[in-house]
């Protein structure tokens, strides 16, 4: 069994910068908790205010119940949403599916390197654990404290090593794959709630720097 990589010091994340629809997005620092919802709005996106170099990042989250098809929930690693170049390291939840969950990692927007990882449980039914581990030399994606997934850099092969942001979302990907992605959206058990707490990120990689406008 592979030796999974050591957790960097990790701290609790505050403070948030929200991209868009702030009123579909609550945060509750005193609860720790990070509430998205999908409904007429279509969601919300949350990061955190800063990029980091490498570390552990981590969260509790409970995935919206119902019928989510067509929507995709997340928490990832990038280093500029909607960069066609960006690095990125994701847990996808696709709506059609709640017993599992997808990986994915990118370097200068290079990835299709999907896996899919059933998780034994209902996603939407408590909060599980979600965690990435990522160094310059290898990444590793834990679930629940159990390693689901690890990729080591080979010599000569791209590997992500752009400062990244702390990002999470609620959005309708239907259209991805004429549907065959996520699902169809149906909206029949509108609002959707993704809850995140405890969201943890790395101490003493950080890269200060002003925030963007998304």
């Amino acid at each position: 069994m592979a030796e999974i990589p050591p957790i960097h010091h990790t701290t609790t994340l505050n403070q948030i910068a929200i991209d868009y629809t702030p009123d579909a997005c609550l945060h509750s620092p005193d609860s720790g908790e990070i509430h998205i919802t999908y409904d007429h709005r279509r969601g919300a996106r949350w990061r955190s205010p800063s990029r980091f170099l490498y570390g552990t990042f981590s969260s509790r989250i409970r995935c919206p119940s119902g019928n989510t098809d067509g929507l995709n929930y997340n928490i990832y690693l990038s280093s500029l949403e909607g960069d066609k170049n960006q690095d990125e390291i994701d847990f996808e939840f696709l709506g059609k599916d709640n017993t599992s969950v997808q990986t994915n990692v990118y370097t200068a927007g290079v990835g299709s390197r999907e896996q899919i990882h059933p998780l034994g449980f209902h996603a939407s039914e408590d909060f599980h654990d979600y965690e990435i581990r990522w160094g310059p030399e290898e990444i590793a994606w834990l679930v629940d404290g159990e390693m689901v997934r690890r990729e080591v850099r080979r010599e000569g092969e791209p590997w992500p090593e752009k400062p990244m942001f702390l990002y999470a979302s609620v959005w309708d990907a239907s259209e991805i794959d004429e549907g065959r992605w996520t699902g169809k959206y149906s909206g029949c058990d509108a609002p959707y709630v993704c809850v995140y707490k405890d969201v943890r990120v790395p101490i003493g990689t950080v890269v200060m720097e002003e925030e963007e406008t998304m």
